[in-house]
């Protein structure tokens, strides 16, 4: 019997290797998004529909890039110097 496999560890395996492009499509079908959501929304529609997003004014790669920079500052594991008492 395999081992239970959260969505976080799965975002977070995605993350690790770089797979960006898969780690924000993946992402934006969570539920509680925070405020993140807007920014993974958004680059979710510049993965997917670029050329729309380019009629609208809006640069897929810079909405992209801050979908990333989101998925870093929600769902990156914690640092271990972050959870010390020093």
């Amino acid at each position: 019997m395999g081992a239970y496999v959260t969505k976080l560890a799965q975002l977070q395996a995605l993350m690790a290797a770089g797979d960006w492009d898969r780690a924000i499509t993946f992402a934006a079908r969570f539920q509680q998004l925070g405020d993140a959501r807007n920014d993974i929304l958004s680059a979710r529609e510049a993965l997917l529909r670029p050329d729309f997003q380019r009629q609208l004014g809006r640069d897929p790669v810079t909405l992209r890039a801050a979908g990333i920079a989101a998925l870093q500052r929600r769902y990156a594991p914690a640092k271990a110097k972050e959870h010390s008492d020093a």
